[in-house]
């Protein structure tokens, strides 16, 4: 895989340095594996992690409360996903704060894809997640507001929403693959997703530990 990974990563260099700067930012997922039952090679995300590519792959991720925009050039073919939730008010003094975190991790995303050729007018994204299944912060609706941040971000920088399935009261399997387009959604049972909570729960620690994030301008 490791001739794989330097395919799909290109130049380094060309990220933006702040990636490394905090814990609690969007980093570029690595866990990349070989998916059997498509027959091609996949890259799984976790909490915090994105990932974009240029060639045939798959990308997978399992969202409880965090949202994951999928996001494609429709003619270049290429394209990437991220996974991310807003800090909730325990993790952000203020509303600001979380809102600057959100528009950061769409933005690495959104500002990857530019630097590999994307053009902003040929954008289609496909959203999912937000479900309130993160124990304490049901109250706090905080699937919800990801859900709402994710498709009020999309509808102000004009990129249009191919496909949405959001917030309700379930953890979430995405299967996306940019080369095309498509998107197959698995709905979790809540008894089978004590894994989904306990990676939402750390990543959630680290954005009380780092809620803020470095800005990060959007280029065409």
């Amino acid at each position: 895989m490791k001739s794989a990974s330097r395919q799909v990563l290109g130049n380094r260099r060309s990220f933006p340095d702040a990636l490394a700067s905090s814990p609690a930012q969007e980093c570029f997922a690595r866990n990349l594996y070989h998916d059997r039952d498509h027959n091609v090679d996949a890259a799984k995300l976790l909490p915090g992690e994105y990932f974009v590519c240029t060639r045939d792959m798959l990308l997978v991720t399992v969202l409880g409360s965090c949202v994951a925009a999928c996001i494609r050039d429709v003619r270049l073919g290429m394209g990437g996903m991220n996974h991310f939730m807003l800090p909730d008010r325990e993790a952000a003094e203020s509303e600001s704060i979380g809102a600057r975190y959100g528009t950061y991790a769409m933005e690495v995303l959104i500002n990857h894809l530019l630097k590999l050729g994307a053009r902003r007018e040929n954008l289609e994204a496909k959203v999912f997640g937000g479900g309130n299944v993160l124990p304490g912060l049901v109250q706090a609706n905080v699937g919800h507001k990801n859900a709402a941040f994710v498709e009020a971000f999309l509808s102000t920088e004009n990129i249009r929403v191919a496909a949405r399935d959001l917030a309700a009261g379930h953890p979430r399997k995405v299967y996306y693959f940019p080369a095309n387009g498509r998107v197959l959604v698995k709905r979790l049972r809540s008894l089978h997703n004590d894994t989904v909570l306990e990676r939402e729960t750390e990543y959630r620690q680290r954005l009380i530990r780092a809620p803020e994030s470095g800005e990060v301008e959007l280029f065409s």
